[in-house]
C-alpha cells in the first residue's frame, strides 16, 4: 500500500464546531476516519494529522520529502502567509492542496495563495469531498 500523509493546519482540528455555514458539520476526527477508509478502498495507507504549530507542520512536510511520501494538503491559514510552508512544499514530490472552502469566493485576502505555485495541483469548494478527489488522484498516480 502506498502511504500518504494527510496534513491539516490551524484551526482544522475544530471542525464541525467552527463556522459549520462554511466548514460544515463533520469533526476532524470523523473526516479522519473517512480518509482512512476511503484511502484503504484506493489501496493507499492514510495516515491524518492536524496541527496548529507551522513547526511541527515543517516537520512533517520534511518527513514526507525524505520519505519519497504523497500529501494531501489543507494549509489553511499558512496558505496566504507561510513562505516556510511554501519552501516545504516545494521539496515533496506529490502535493495535492485541498480547500474545504472556495478561497477565491471569500475575503480578498484569501485570495492570495503563496503554498498553490508549489503544489502539484489544488482542489477548492468542493467542501470535504475535496479530500477523496485529492486521494482518487494519490492512488491513480501511484498505480502508473
Amino acid at each position: 500500500m502506498t502511504r500518504v500523509l494527510v496534513l491539516n493546519g490551524p484551526n482544522l482540528g475544530r471542525l464541525g464546531v467552527r463556522q459549520p455555514e462554511i466548514y460544515g458539520s463533520t469533526t476532524h476526527e470523523e473526516l479522519a476516519q473517512h480518509l482512512r477508509d476511503t484511502g484503504r478502498a484506493l489501496g493507499l495507507d492514510v495516515d491524518v494529522r492536524q496541527t496548529n504549530h507551522e513547526g511541527e507542520m515543517l516537520d512533517w512536510l520534511g518527513e514526507a520529502a525524505d520519505g519519497g511520501i504523497p500529501v494531501v494538503l489543507n494549509p489553511a491559514a499558512w496558505s496566504h502567509t507561510s513562505i516556510a510552508i511554501a519552501d516545504a512544499v516545494a521539496q515533496v514530490d506529490v502535493v495535492v492542496e485541498v480547500h474545504i472552502s472556495n478561497v477565491h469566493a471569500r475575503e480578498e485576502f484569501r485570495k492570495h495563495l503563496v503554498v498553490s505555485p508549489y503544489a502539484t495541483g489544488v482542489i477548492a469548494g468542493l467542501g470535504l469531498g475535496g479530500y477523496d478527489l485529492a486521494l482518487t488522484h494519490i492512488a491513480a498516480v501511484a498505480a502508473t
